[in-house]
């Protein structure tokens, strides 16, 4: 049989493969081989990565607070703050407006939706009326201070939580040392609250000075609470708590 026939024979029976000359014992364990070991790769160089800021926001605040020396650098300071998420929300921040050195400071609530979209404290309807009750005593807002309790607009209007006040607060104590108002009106609840304590909202009686204690300031700071704007536009039985306030703030506080 020549190599032909054997080959076709092969390829009848089903071989599809060449073959080795010299049969192979498949049970002799193969010979072992130096495994080569893959070089580890050096780890990248490393980058500078930027730091977190540390602490928490309201110790934050108060070490940008601390760094003003200024009207201006206060409000820039505010602008760059990022440790209130109120700041991702609102629309635009609002700072203090009026005349500095006046020594009349009126705190407010937070902002509203129309302090939210100009920027400015006691926008709107509530700025409007805050006007009026200040004719009505022969003051002028241009003639004093005026900013809101926190710089940014909650979401909805829905009052500012403890924490959220917390956080800002160091804006306003530092606001008011920069200002050295001798004069201070809470307008509502909170201002009230945040300024003075809760004990004396449960004061009730005549209009009367009552002392802020404001962190840095060795003196304290007589302080006058009344409704806000907002709530005499919801709740008019309170406007003769207002007048009795304004009466006395004319008396006692009037720039000279």
């Amino acid at each position: 049989m020549d190599a032909y026939a054997a080959l076709k024979l092969q390829i009848e029976w089903g071989a599809d493969e060449a073959l080795d000359d010299a049969p192979i014992d498949r049970l002799r364990p193969a010979p072992s081989r130096p495994v080569a070991v893959p070089e580890r790769p050096s780890p990248p160089p490393a980058q500078a990565t930027p730091t977190a800021p540390r602490g928490a926001p309201a110790e934050r605040a108060t070490q940008a607070a601390a760094a003003a020396t200024t009207l201006d650098a206060l409000r820039d300071a505010i602008a760059a703050f990022d440790g209130s998420p109120l700041r991702d929300t609102a629309t635009n921040l609002v700072f203090a407006g009026g005349a500095a050195t006046s020594g009349l400071l009126f705190v407010g609530e937070a902002p509203n939706a129309d302090a939210d979209r100009s920027g400015d404290p006691f926008a709107g309807p509530t700025g409007s009326y805050l006007e009026l009750m200040l004719r009505s005593i022969g003051l002028d807002r241009n003639n004093m201070v005026l900013t809101p309790l926190i710089p940014w607009r909650p979401p909805g209007d829905r009052p500012p939580s403890p924490n959220e006040i917390a956080t800002c607060l160091p804006f306003l104590h530092r606001l008011i040392m920069l200002m050295a108002p001798r004069r201070i009106v809470a307008l509502g609840p909170l201002p009230a609250r945040t300024l003075l304590g809760v004990a004396t909202l449960r004061q009730q009686g005549v209009p009367a000075w009552r002392a802020a204690a404001i962190p840095g300031m060795h003196e304290s700071i007589a302080t006058l609470l009344m409704p806000s704007p907002a709530i005499l536009l919801r709740s008019p039985q309170q406007r003769r708590i207002a007048w009795a306030a304004l009466r006395f703030l004319r008396l006692h506080a009037t720039p000279t």
